[in-house]
């Protein structure tokens, strides 16, 4: 085990360098600059921005720079603002994003699980066509579009909640609801599929002869066995969450790191922009890593490659 961790550590490394690596060149090769929006800024001024944040110097010069910044994780003060460091708006903005993402990966797995399971338990009959109609919904609307309906007619119309900002619980669930939404439909369809599997197993049709209720069977047989895609579909269903708050964050007028990031890209903010980037590598990866440790332990007859027998 332990040699296997270390051997996806250095894999790890080796994807943030790469990732690393390609956000400076291709922030390099995008056409203007940070300043080049501030129409009022004369040309000295403009020069002298330029030779404070480094961009005057050459490519390989701002390149060593960066990989150290990355390195160190610290990312010097925003270009856009001012008195502003990079790492203070990840300070500022990540709680609120990781508490709206873990909200979301709750009620897509929650509700997906749940929605999967009845589905297999009423194979061909109406609960199992009502699941597979919203699982097909789900999956085909986006999450932007999806919070846009909820935000006017269920805030708008009918004022259930909060229509933007974030002062409470109440202002997180059409949000939360908006990510969730897509991840739990394919979340439910993978849980069918599975539990339809583990229902033709020898050990189900054997714990139905002893004459054990349907949803006994579920839960201490046949859940277990058919949650293994669900798990392995975690790393993903991070990666989705993460990259559909940065819209629905921006719809919702949520202050989390997703909009800093969007508005960052915007704002051709190389610091904030180089920052969030690798900041959100590193949790996707160590997401994705987690995720394979958690496969051996939910299944101990799978064996990690690189892992002692």
């Amino acid at each position: 085990m332990i040699k296997y961790i270390l051997k996806r550590l250095m894999y790890i490394l080796l994807a943030l360098f790469v990732i690393v690596t390609a956000t400076f060149f291709l922030l390099r090769l995008a056409p203007g600059n940070p300043f080049a929006s501030e129409r009022n800024f004369p040309p000295q001024i403009e020069e002298k921005l330029n030779e404070t944040y480094g961009l005057n110097n050459p490519w390989y010069i701002q390149y060593k720079d960066y990989l150290i910044d990355a390195a160190t994780f610290d990312f010097g003060e925003s270009m856009k603002y001012k008195a502003r460091s990079t790492n203070d708006m990840i300070a500022e903005g990540f709680p609120v994003s990781l508490t709206l993402g873990i909200e979301a990966m709750l009620l897509a797995i929650g509700f997906g699980v749940l929605i999967g399971v009845v589905a297999a338990l009423y194979h061909n009959k109406f609960p199992d066509y009502l699941a597979t109609t919203f699982a097909v919904l789900g999956i085909s609307v986006p999450s932007f579009i999806l919070a846009g309906l909820m935000q006017y007619f269920l805030a708008y119309k009918l004022q259930l909640f909060p229509i933007s900002g974030w002062k409470g619980f109440s202002y997180s669930i059409l949000p939360a609801l908006a990510i969730a939404f897509s991840h739990m439909g394919f979340i439910a369809k993978l849980t069918r599929s599975s539990m339809l599997e583990q229902n033709n197993s020898d050990y189900v049709k054997m714990a139905r002869a002893k004459g054990l209720g349907k949803w006994t069977v579920v839960f201490r047989h046949t859940l277990r066995n058919a949650l293994l895609p669900v798990v392995t579909h975690l790393g993903p269903l991070t990666a989705g969450v993460v990259t559909g708050s940065f819209i629905v964050e921006q719809i919702f007028a949520v202050p989390g790191l997703g909009k800093h990031f969007v508005q960052s890209i915007t704002n051709r903010d190389y610091t904030v922009v180089m920052g969030t980037t690798v900041f959100y590598a590193i949790i996707l990866l160590f997401a994705v890593f987690i995720v394979d440790i958690l496969y051996s332990v939910i299944d101990p007859r799978i064996k990690l490659k690189g892992a002692k027998k």
